[in-house]
């Protein structure tokens, strides 16, 4: 059996909590040595526990962040580079060429598709024109469209989901459920739950008439569940659905994997229409009914990200 050549793999974001696991999945993958080469912005020393080599960055938004990785990529003879956080995708793709001069891949999907993809309304516009599934939704830059917005999508019939379209990690994320009163919230809720009240969200926007980005969408208070994917150029080669059974500042800390074929089937069709290339993860959730045989739409995208086997 003809052996695979070894690999120097840099990952980004490499301070966060589930690098641990990713970490010992690369090292331990059984079909070659792989050599990890940590960036992130923070100097955090358990991290050197866990990498090869590790370095310091400016943020992902800064102008010097992709000349960085260049000159990193250049000292370590980086083969791949696998971004991890949202906000770095675009300028990757942009300057894929760049690292490709230097023997680097850069393991990103297409630009176009990314840029759909980074923006929660653009992907839920693009899913709508292909004629997908999706929960009504609309979104919002000023205050004063706000009101008609959530009565637009059901509310106070419906709860209401509002997201901040370029923000991931849970930022900018809050739920108006109209069965659910203050009382309820502060009583039966956690300190980091997203369910929040009418007045209490109208409270704090109303103070800026200028909002970010917002999609006004309907709540789907259903099971949560993802669907683990890996395509090539618009075609999924394998995909997973997993359901977490515990979750910590938004990240599953433990799942359990279980078959969907309506969500595979809607997987599909999202990346073809796309052209998507790589590693994906689509959140759904499930309708009032509340049942895994009857689903309504993909709820959020994640971070992407792909890692695929290097010849010699």
């Amino acid at each position: 059996m003809k052996a695979f050549k070894d690999l120097t793999v840099l990952v980004t974001a490499a301070g966060n909590q589930y690098m641990l696991g990713m970490a010992e999945c690369l090292h331990d993958n059984g079909e070659r040595n792989i050599r990890i080469v940590g960036v992130d912005m923070t100097e955090d020393v358990t991290v050197l526990q866990m990498m090869d080599a590790v370095y310091k960055t400016s943020r992902a938004t800064s102008p010097t962040y992709i000349d960085e990785l260049l000159d990193i990529c250049k000292k370590e003879k980086v083969d791949i580079i696998m971004p991890i956080m949202s906000a770095e995708l675009i300028a990757l793709a942009e300057n894929k060429d760049r690292f490709a001069e230097i023997g680097t891949i850069v393991s990103i999907s297409n630009i176009d598709s990314l840029k759909i993809c980074n923006n929660k309304y653009n992907l839920y516009s693009f899913m709508k024109q292909q004629g997908l599934t999706v929960p009504k939704f609309t979104k919002i830059t000023t205050f004063s469209e706000f009101d008609d917005a959530i009565k637009y999508v059901g509310y106070p019939e419906k709860g209401v989901c509002i997201k901040a379209t370029e923000l991931s990690g849970s930022r900018g994320i809050r739920i108006i459920d109209p069965t659910k009163s203050r009382y309820d919230i502060l009583f039966g809720e956690k300190p980091n739950s997203f369910f929040t009240s009418y007045e209490e969200l109208k409270e704090i926007l109303s103070g800026h008439e200028e909002l970010p980005e917002l999609m006004i969408m309907e709540y789907l208070p259903g099971e949560e569940f993802s669907v683990d994917l890996v395509a090539d150029n618009g075609k999924v080669l394998y995909m997973c659905a997993r359901q977490s059974n515990s979750i910590l500042a938004s990240i599953p800390q433990t799942a359990t994997t279980f078959h969907e074929p309506r969500a595979y089937k809607l997987c599909e069709d999202i990346v073809k229409a796309l052209h998507f290339d790589g590693n994906a993860d689509f959140d759904f959730k499930y309708d009032e009914t509340a049942s895994r045989s009857l689903w309504r739409s993909i709820l959020a995208w994640r971070r992407q990200w792909l890692f695929s086997s290097m010849p010699e």
